[in-house]
């Protein structure tokens, strides 16, 4: 059913139509709207859940924790801030391996304040332990929290849904949203493995010695061996029923021969393909999209890179110090293939800012004349910096000198 919906409603409905048991969350924006979609599904009696409204986000993780371990199809959503308050128990629902999905929807972390959309809070946990999977717009939100439970459940690995606040879940886009018997086929019921139950009781999560903490970690690392392919079946196995692809592990578009690429997460892939076909990126490029940032995919990466002689890798996110966070994954990745690009790092998009075509251009051109560990900011306004004489000079050479992101102050 074809249906304009605004991203979050889009993903509460979707949310319900996997037949989640328990819901908890804490409100904080702009995630709000998708836990009050699914309250009023549970209100209106169209979805047969129990909503638990916690006192923070901390709360709402551990809830969807015991009620996951006890045998109910649990979700969680959250953003920013609260991504950060639910980092202790983050890595417990991993290194549990209990089956949870949350969407982020992704928004910078303060100090400054911002409510809008970096990925800096989903970056901030990449090592907690949960495959964090990115969507490019709002119909590949719908079908990857789909696709989420079912990933979940086979590898019995918590998944991240990270969707772009404000630019998806706040915006309208028609959505073909599937109907129950399509989603009951693809999902089936939830079975836990390891339920917690009162007949055989045992312990989880609790206290081990260092003869055995190695192993534990191992067999997490290895579940994402396994989870790679599970998110290219479900997405295959989804693909036949819904007759859509979310990409897989990563997408590859615009001129596939083309020398030079730039490569991205999330709803800035929406404006680059724009670019690309409007002829605003002046010069042929190869689309990269990396759907999933964990497991990160190494030999998908390689082959989507072959034959580049360049790559521009956009964060939506930066490490103080050290630089782009998967700008460093690709470069590893990459590292010592006989034939590896030359990768140009650039900052972009952060706290919100507006990403436009010119500011793709812009990255290409910074191609011609950067290192190969210059980290460039895409829209970085030197007029907002401290006067020269006190500036990092780094940053001051590595903003663009041909666009400016307020054009309405020129």
């Amino acid at each position: 059913m074809r249906d304009i919906l605004e991203g979050s409603e889009a993903i509460a409905r979707a949310v319900a139509l996997c037949r989640p048991q328990v819901v908890a969350a804490y409100p904080i924006t702009p995630q709000t709207h998708i836990v009050e979609g699914l309250a009023r599904l549970i209100a209106d009696g169209l979805l047969d859940a129990e909503l638990v409204s916690v006192e923070s986000e901390f709360s709402a993780a551990s809830v969807v924790l015991g009620a996951a371990s006890a045998g109910s199809r649990s979700y969680t959503a959250s953003a920013s801030q609260g991504i950060l308050l639910m980092g202790e128990v983050l890595y417990n629902i991993s290194g549990m391996r209990v089956p949870v999905v949350l969407t982020c929807a992704n928004r910078a972390v303060s100090a400054p304040v911002s409510i809008w959309n970096d990925h800096q809070d989903s970056m901030a946990v990449r090592d907690s332990g949960w495959i964090q999977l990115y969507c490019a717009d709002n119909q590949e939100a719908v079908d990857t929290t789909i696709q989420a439970f079912r990933i979940s459940e086979r590898v019995e690995l918590p998944v991240m849904v990270c969707v772009d606040g404000f630019t998806l879940t706040h915006t309208l886009e028609p959505i073909d949203l599937p109907d129950q018997a399509q989603v009951d086929r693809f999902l089936p019921p939830f079975r836990f493995t390891r339920k917690l139950s009162s007949e055989h009781p045992f312990s989880a999560g609790t206290l081990v010695s260092p003869d055995f903490f190695t192993e534990m970690r191992y067999l997490q690392h290895a579940a994402f061996e396994q989870a790679a392919r599970e998110i290219l079946s479900a997405d295959r196995d989804w693909s036949g029923i819904a007759g859509r692809s979310c990409g897989g592990l990563i997408a590859v578009e615009g001129d596939r021969e083309a020398p030079t690429g730039i490569l991205v997460m999330g709803s800035v892939f929406g404006t680059l393909l724009d670019a690309h076909r409007s002829g605003d990126l002046g010069r042929p490029v190869r689309l990269i999209r990396l759907r999933s940032f964990r497991p990160f995919p190494t030999e998908a990466l390689r082959k989507a890179t072959e034959g580049l002689a360049a790559l521009v890798v956009l964060d939506r996110s930066l490490s103080p110090g050290s630089g782009g966070i998967v700008s460093h994954e690709v470069r590893s990745a990459l590292y010592g293939l006989p034939s590896a690009p030359r990768i140009l790092s650039v900052a972009g998009g952060l706290g919100g800012r507006d990403l436009r075509a010119e500011s793709f251009r812009t990255m290409l051109e910074g191609l011609d004349h950067a290192g190969e560990w210059d980290l460039r900011f895409a829209d970085l306004d030197p007029d907002r910096l401290p006067k020269a004489d006190s500036a990092p000079e780094s940053l001051a050479d590595a903003a663009p000198k041909s666009t400016n992101p307020f054009p309405e102050k020129e």
